[in-house]
C-alpha cells in the first residue's frame, strides 16, 4: 500500500516578518528540505518519498506552507520537525510562534481494496473516494491531532480494514482438529420449544433473557459439578469473584475497546442521587402509567462502562502493575459468579444465543509453557468429558481470530513450541434438528495480550501468558438436549445421576 501525505498550513508568529526574518526563513526551508527531513530516512529512498516544503509564502506575521510526502519523515512529521528548528532562529528577530493553524490535510493510499471494504465515518474525516486503486481522504485536523498522529492512526486503521475484509474472506483460519463420529441420538426436534412445551423454560421481559425452571436449572448444576469433578479440582483451578460491571480503562487496557461497541449492554449512572431532582419522573409514571425514557436520558451520565461482555477482563486489574514470584506459576483461577450479557448482534434463537447467560470463566496464567500445558491438559479434559461422559457427537477446530491476526500475535515458533500455539480451538456440537454445528466451548491461548495490556510481570523475567476457557451452561444444554432429548431415560448416566428426578415444582390451572 503506498501512502501520500498534503499538507497546508498557517504558522502565526508573534510580530510581521521583516525583509531579514523572511530570508532567513527561506533559507531554514531550504535547510530543511536538504538535511532536516532526511534525518532516520533509510539510504536509497527515493526523495519524493521524503517530507519536504513545497510551497511558501510570507504575509504580514503569518508564514503559509505547504508541505508534501509519501511514507518518509511525513508531512505532519516534517511541519513539527520545522517548527522546532525555526523557533530559536526567528527569536533573533524577536519573532516567536503564536499558532499553528492547519488549513487542508489529504492523505492518498493506492493499492488492492477488496470489494467490502468500507471506509470509516469518523469526525477527522471530511471526504472520502475510493476510486479504482486510489482512495482519496480530506482531513479536518487541527494542529493538536497532528501531534497526537491522527493521520498515521487513520492510515493503520485503513490498513486494519483492508487486512480485516480480506482475512473475513480466507478459510485457512478455521482448521478441523477432531471429529467424534456419529453418537446415538434420542431426539430430532429443537431443544428450546420442547423445554418450553414442558414448562421447562420461560421466557423472560428482556430481549434474550430466559427464566429457568427447576428442571432446566438442575441441569445446568448438573453440568457444573460435572465441571467441577472432572476439570476444576483435578487440574488445581482456585475460585475468585470478577466485577461484572466493566468501566472502559478495563476494556482499553484488554483491547476490547477496538470494536465491542454493538455487543455490549451499555451502563450508566445518575448524574445525582437527590431525590428531589428525580420526582417529576416518578409522578410522570404515577400520572400517565409508562416510564418517562426520553427525560431520563437528559438526568443520566455516562456511559461509564458495560455490563460483563466476556469474563476475563474483569480479574486482570487484580494483578495490574505487580511482577509475579517464579513459585507462584502457573496460575489457575475460575468464576461463576454471575451473568454475562452481550447485545447478539447475529440475531438471538432459543437457549444457545442469548444476550443473558451464564458460564463459568476458566483463567490461567504463567510463563509460555506452562500457559500451553494448562491449554493441553483443559483440552484432554474436555474430550474425556465430551466423549465419555456427554457422548455427544462433536468435532474441534483451530481457529484463529481475526483480533489475533491483526495485532500481529500469530507468529512462528520461537524455539520454545509455543509460538504457533496462540488463537483459539473451538468445540463444536452437531444439532440434529438443523443439521448444523454449534460452538458450544472454546479454549484461548492469548500470548501475552492481556499481560501486556495490564503491565504485569514474572520474577525471572520470561514473558507472561494467559489462557482463557469458557464454558457457557446455556450452550452445554442446548447441545446435550439436541442430541439426548428431555427424557432422562435416555441420558448418560452420570448426568441422570447429578440431575436426579426433575422437579415439576409449578401447576398452572
Amino acid at each position: 500500500m503506498q501512502v501520500r501525505f498534503r499538507l497546508d498550513a498557517e504558522l502565526r508568529f508573534s510580530a510581521p516578518f521583516s525583509q531579514e526574518a523572511e530570508e532567513s526563513c527561506r533559507a531554514l526551508i531550504d535547510e530543511a528540505n536538504r538535511v532536516l527531513f532526511m534525518k532516520g530516512v533509510p539510504k536509497g529512498v527515493d526523495r519524493s518519498e521524503v517530507g519536504q516544503i513545497t510551497r511558501s509564502e510570507f504575509s504580514g506575521n503569518t508564514l503559509t506552507l505547504t508541505v508534501e510526502s509519501g511514507a518518509y519523515t511525513r508531512a505532519h512529521d516534517a511541519l513539527f520537525r520545522f517548527r522546532k528548528q525555526v523557533a530559536p532562529s526567528l527569536g533573533k528577530h524577536r519573532l516567536g510562534i503564536r499558532e499553528i493553524v492547519v488549513t487542508d490535510y489529504s492523505i492518498e493510499l493506492e493499492g488492492a481494496f477488496p470489494e467490502n471494504f468500507r471506509t470509516p465515518e469518523l469526525p477527522f474525516i471530511k471526504k472520502a473516494v475510493l476510486s479504482g486503486r486510489v482512495l482519496s481522504v480530506d482531513l479536518a485536523v487541527s494542529a493538536s491531532d497532528l501531534e497526537n498522529r491522527i493521520p498515521d492512526r487513520l492510515v493503520r486503521l485503513f490498513e486494519e480494514k483492508i487486512e480485516a475484509a480480506e482475512y473475513g474472506g480466507k478459510g485457512e483460519h478455521w482448521e478441523l482438529i477432531y471429529e467424534s463420529g456419529a453418537k446415538a441420538r434420542h431426539f430430532e426436534g429443537d431443544p428450546t420449544a420442547e423445554m418450553i412445551q414442558r414448562g421447562w423454560i420461560k421466557h423472560a421481559l428482556s430481549r434474550g433473557q430466559w427464566i429457568h425452571g427447576p428442571q432446566s436449572t438442575q441441569l445446568f448444576r448438573a453440568f457444573e459439578q460435572i465441571v467441577v469433578d472432572e476439570i476444576i479440582k483435578p487440574m488445581g483451578f482456585t475460585e475468585m469473584i470478577f466485577p461484572k460491571l466493566v468501566p472502559w480503562e478495563v476494556w482499553m487496557k484488554s483491547g476490547h475497546t477496538k470494536g465491542v461497541y454493538p455487543e455490549i449492554y451499555y451502563v450508566c449512572t445518575p448524574k445525582t442521587r437527590d431525590a428531589a431532582y428525580w420526582e417529576d419522573i416518578g409522578d410522570y409514571f404515577k400520572v400517565t402509567g409508562e416510564v418517562w425514557v426520553d427525560e431520563i436520558r437528559n438526568r443520566i451520565d455516562g456511559p461509564i462502562g458495560g455490563l460483563c461482555y466476556a469474563q476475563c477482563p474483569s480479574f486482570w486489574p487484580f494483578l495490574q502493575g505487580e511482577t509475579l514470584a517464579n513459585d507462584c506459576l502457573p496460575i489457575r483461577i475460575f468464576d461463576r459468579s454471575g451473568t454475562s450479557h452481550r447485545y447478539e448482534s447475529g440475531g438471538i434463537h432459543g437457549i444457545e444465543r442469548v444476550d443473558e447467560f451464564h458460564r463459568i470463566e476458566i483463567l490461567w496464567l504463567g510463563t509460555a509453557e506452562q500457559t500451553v500445558e494448562t491449554a493441553d491438559r483443559l483440552h484432554d479434559a474436555y474430550t474425556h468429558v465430551f466423549e465419555d461422559l456427554l457422548e455427544l457427537e462433536w468435532r474441534c477446530a483451530k481457529v484463529t481470530p481475526w483480533f489475533m491476526a491483526q495485532e500481529g500475535m500469530i507468529g512462528p515458533d520461537n524455539g520454545c513450541g509455543c509460538g504457533g500455539r496462540i488463537g483459539t480451538t473451538d468445540y463444536e456440537a452437531l444439532l440434529p434438528y438443523s443439521n448444523s454445528w454449534l460452538e458450544f466451548q472454546n479454549v484461548s491461548i492469548n500470548g501475552d495480550k492481556y499481560p501486556k495490556g495490564f503491565n504485569v510481570k514474572i520474577q525471572s523475567g520470561a514473558d507472561c501468558w494467559s489462557g482463557c476457557s469458557g464454558i457457557g451452561l446455556e450452550r452445554w444444554t442446548a447441545a446435550f438436549l439436541a442430541q439426548k432429548g428431555l427424557d432422562i431415560g435416555n441420558w448418560p448416566d452420570i448426568v441422570a445421576k447429578k440431575v436426579g428426578e426433575p422437579k415439576n415444582l409449578f401447576k398452572f390451572l
